[in-house]
């Protein structure tokens, strides 16, 4: 029998972060992590998420997530919606380079990242501070972290596009210095990379004219996850993930059953003593779980108590789940977890939704 799967990806997520957009209060959440491999989202509002709480760390831990990668995000700040397995990043909402650059180093020495997504400069041109000499600083700026993480890989970011105009302008001339920056680092033997972001959004990607709207910061997702995979060892390798496997309950020993090979939409699985059987059989695609062609569904504003169910795949957030480290599979929209019902053991016992607790009847093991 194949060993015991490695599943991915986060914590359970703290209290008061079930619902879709939650955002934790300052000081209240302690930082995240399930052991992956450390990575700091560093920037400004569009690192946060402003307009979208989240922003572009959502599309991308749920790449990182469904393709089998573990992940733990790193730095001071904590936000972000149920559907972002991990909510910790270090974006500062109107700072500059010179404001990063003055605090940065001991965020690196106390977060420890191997990679650095670094993406800023946009408030240097909203300011209009001292821009013509803003490449100079985020040069130095590069310098600083290289310093302070030498082993860590820098993905350096071109900013993404302004509505204004004159600002627009002022960004491009910004962007355009960065490859010949990037090249002098790589040059000196250091682990930095250009990521061109610029040019995956326009204007009509943005919701104010600055910050973009939840689809441009899916494809700011797009475009960091493409960099990340294309340097070996940033991301760390894909961990082991069932493939038309069973998945046993730790609370009673018995796996997850669509009851007698139903395939209606609405059907609710249950617990049933492990067969091998086709509607015992579970296949990870992306973050989306299958058996008998259709799709592990959470209903729609599922609260605690909501039948799990079978339904048509539809690629919704809804059917999406976190397989974490601690062997739960929590859904993506509801942020609730694959629950036996009552601590039940018996076969035939119902699968619903329920607060994660982490508790044996929340446990999963892929067979």
């Amino acid at each position: 029998m194949p060993g015991r799967r490695r599943w991915i990806s986060r914590v359970v997520l703290a209290a008061g972060l079930a619902l879709a957009g939650a955002v934790a209060p300052p000081g209240v959440a302690a930082a995240e992590s399930n052991g992956g491999v450390r990575v700091m989202p560093l920037g400004d509002s569009i690192t946060e998420g402003t307009q979208v709480p989240g922003g572009y760390r959502i599309g991308l831990w749920q790449r990182l997530s469904g393709a089998g990668y573990r992940v733990d995000l790193v730095g001071t700040q904590f936000n972000g919606p149920a559907a972002l397995g991990d909510h910790d990043h270090q974006g500062h909402p109107g700072w500059r380079i010179d404001q990063v650059d003055a605090a940065v180093t001991g965020w690196l020495r106390t977060a420890d990242p191997r990679t650095v997504l670094l993406h800023l400069g946009t408030n240097d041109i909203l300011q209009n501070h001292q821009v013509p000499s803003a490449p100079s600083r985020l040069s130095a700026l590069v310098d600083r972290i290289t310093a302070a993480a030498p082993a860590a890989d820098v993905f350096v970011a071109t900013i993404i596009p302004l509505a204004s105009a004159g600002q627009a302008a002022a960004a491009r001339t910004f962007n355009a210095a960065l490859p010949g920056i990037v090249q002098s680092k790589v040059n000196s033997g250091k682990r930095v990379h250009l990521v061109d972001m610029h040019a995956v959004l326009t204007t009509a990607d943005l919701i104010d004219g600055v910050h973009p709207t939840a689809g441009g910061y899916d494809k700011m997702a797009a475009a960091w996850y493409t960099a990340l995979r294309s340097v070996p060892g940033t991301i760390g390798d894909p961990s082991d993930v069932p493939a038309g496997g069973a998945l046993a309950n730790a609370g009673s020993g018995r796996c997850l059953d669509v009851p007698n090979g139903n395939t209606a939409n609405g059907t609710q699985p249950v617990i049933w003593d492990c067969s091998g059987a086709a509607n015992q059989r579970w296949t990870a695609t992306g973050q989306a779980l299958q058996s008998l062609g259709k799709c592990l569904d959470s209903p729609t504003n599922a609260t605690a108590g909501t039948r799990a169910q079978l339904w048509d795949c539809t690629g919704g957030t809804n059917q999406r789940w976190n397989r974490n480290a601690n062997g739960t599979i929590s859904n993506a929209a509801s942020g609730l977890c694959l629950d036996v019902k009552g601590n039940a053991t018996a076969a035939g016992s119902v699968v619903h939704l329920w607060t994660c607790t982490a508790a044996a009847n929340q446990v999963w093991t892929g067979r």
